[in-house]
């Protein structure tokens, strides 16, 4: 189904082509497209601002052209109860009960809820990339669930979605923990004894001391990077087992928060690093400098205006994390033929994103006409102190226990709530509210801004939070499950009509889920779908407040369009990242 805006967009091609002939859009596709949602419904639902942008070529009346295009309108098949001119030419639009409930059934019978499927485009979605024998923290979060719900929307949009988590996983910290697990694990090496990632975390951290004290120490981990680089069968082994003591570990959190991955780390691009210094040489952008090759690009400028390096290869002969990321890009663009690549990476590191895309540009490794990348910066996550987010002891938060404590309070919440919810259940339903309720804080937040963590604020069940948008959907399945009556034959037999002005309020919004979702995939900002979901929620408990619907005479009509708000409310929820519940 074509959203309402794109159709009422069309509408007024039409009207404008009728009034002023086709050679007026020749150049000007913004003068029919300047149609924007209602900022109050006082006003109607849509406002179409054409008026004064025709007046501008037309060098006529904004209002007297706001006049022709109104007679247009209203002479065009009734989808429109009323057109007022405002201001000096804005048109604003009310949509008929008539049209609206064409519509609105029409989204009721769509699988798709009334949301298009656009052009498949090949999308490359990064998120997460923690570094191999480092638990994931607090400062994960972000990365993870965003780029989870960025994948999650893609995909019901209809794109071919590759889903990345570009770990950490190669370099010279791997050399030192080698040769710390030879000299004194290695039973863990041979798969004789289990480890943990804690574990890991803490021999890194001695063989770190070891290799600072210890000059014998020292040379064998400066070897086991030469070899590791040689691929010796011995240290690939080696390197292979840390690996997946660390990935065992995420996982259980990447189940925990429902997330999708694979993993394809620096390691993978390792091979092509030498390829790439060589290229860029090749086409002379290459600046030697103190012994490091260096790119240096225009308009990247230091402290006293001097040039900034994209440095490429290190004065000893070793690769950085520009040289892997420039190997990512041009696989990413020429090898999986990507049309937009999206980095969820924290806005700490939006300058380097900015100097690698123009860097891959300027050496030819993609065709900015053919692939987009896109850096999805974010804030940090904060403690009421308003730092970052700590441990009382002042350590880094564990994100493992950060979720575990939200699914704990989540089960005193449920428990003191639902006394005969018990056993599986319970722990199922905590698990869901706490889980939920830490994704969608996160991501009602506007994701360039920081935010302070607070449990008590995001297991609230007022407000914009997840508790209340799950109270919304629990009560729909409460009201049907009341009405003793099938959905299913319903769906088959009867129609949504709309009688009262809260149904008119909330069958707009409902049509309106596809716009959201386009607003998401062009800003890439999830707190715009929760804000609609949030609405929708709103709006929802008002239709409820003011019509009955079990026992009225409009009955299967409003459990029509209790249906369609649950169903709306599960995808939305689904796209974000959140389960539902069926008891609250």
């Amino acid at each position: 189904m074509q959203n309402l805006l794109d159709f009422l967009k069309d509408k007024t091609e039409i009207a404008v082509k009728k009034l002023f002939g086709e050679k007026i859009l020749e150049g000007h596709p913004e003068i029919f497209s300047d149609i924007t949602q209602a900022t109050q419904e006082k006003f109607g639902h849509y406002q179409c601002n054409s008026s004064l942008k025709l007046a501008k070529l037309l060098k006529k009346n904004p209002r007297q052209i706001a006049e022709e295009l109104k007679e247009q309108f209203l002479a065009d098949g009734g989808c429109f109860e009323s057109v007022e001119i405002a201001g000096p030419g804005f048109i604003n639009l009310t949509l008929s009960n008539d049209f609206l409930e064409s519509e609105i059934n029409s989204q009721l019978q769509d699988s798709r809820l009334g949301v298009a499927k656009v052009k498949k485009d090949r999308v490359v979605v990064e998120f997460s990339s923690p570094n191999i024998a480092k638990e994931l923290h607090v400062g994960h979060l972000r990365s993870t669930i965003i780029g989870e719900s960025l994948a999650r929307l893609m995909e019901f949009l209809g794109h071919d979605v590759l889903r990345l988590n570009h770990v950490g996983d190669w370099g010279t910290q791997f050399g030192m923990l080698i040769a710390y697990l030879k000299k004194f694990h290695e039973d863990v090496l041979e798969g004789n004894e289990d480890a943990e990632l804690s574990e890991l975390m803490h021999w890194y951290k001695e063989s770190k001391k070891l290799f600072d004290e210890d000059s014998v120490f020292k040379a064998s981990a400066q070897r086991e990077v030469v070899d590791l680089q040689a691929h010796s069968p011995v240290s690939l082994k080696a390197w292979k087992k840390i690996c997946e003591i660390s990935r065992k570990a995420f996982h259980e959190i990447y189940d925990l928060l429902d997330v999708s991955l694979q993993e394809r780390g620096e390691s993978f691009y390792n091979p092509m690093l030498p390829e790439i210094v060589s290229d860029l040489e090749k086409k002379q952008l290459i600046v030697e400098d103190q012994g490091a090759r260096c790119v240096f690009l225009e308009g990247f400028e230091g402290k006293e205006g001097k040039p900034l390096p994209v440095i490429v290869q290190k004065s000893d002969g070793g690769y950085n994390y520009s040289t892997t990321d420039l190997a990512a890009l041009r696989q990413r663009a020429q090898e999986e033929a990507a049309q937009r690549v999206i980095y969820v990476v924290d806005a700490g590191q939006s300058l380097h994103f900015q100097m690698i895309y123009a860097t891959a540009e300027k050496a030819g490794f993609y065709d900015p006409m053919v692939t987009k990348p896109e850096h999805v910066a974010f804030g940090v996550v904060l403690g009421s102190d308003g730092k970052k987010f700590k441990t009382r002891s002042g350590e880094t938060e564990k994100l493992i226990d950060l979720l575990k404590k939200a699914v704990k309070k989540a089960k005193a919440i449920l428990e003191e709530r639902l006394p005969d919810l018990a056993g599986a259940e319970l722990e199922e339903a905590a698990q869901t509210l706490g889980i939920d309720a830490v994704k969608y804080a996160d991501l009602s937040c506007h994701r360039l801004k920081d935010y302070v963590f607070s449990y008590d604020r995001m297991l609230k069940f007022e407000g914009n939070t997840a508790a209340f948008l799950l109270y919304a959907y629990v009560r729909i399945n409460s009201i049907e499950k009341k009405s003793d009556k099938s959905i299913k034959e319903l769906l088959k037999t009867e129609k949504i009509k709309l009688n009262n002005p809260t149904e008119m309020s909330l069958a707009v919004h409902l049509r309106r889920f596809g716009e959201s979702l386009e607003v998401v995939d062009r800003e890439l900002l999830p707190n715009r779908l929760s804000d609609y979901l949030y609405h929708l929620a709103e709006k929802f408990h008002a239709f409820f407040r003011d019509c009955q619907v079990v026992g009225s005479k409009e009955e299967n009509s409003r459990l029509l369009l209790c249906e369609l708000t649950r169903k709306i409310l599960k995808k939305g929820l689904y796209i974000l990242g959140l389960k539902t519940l069926e008891k609250m």
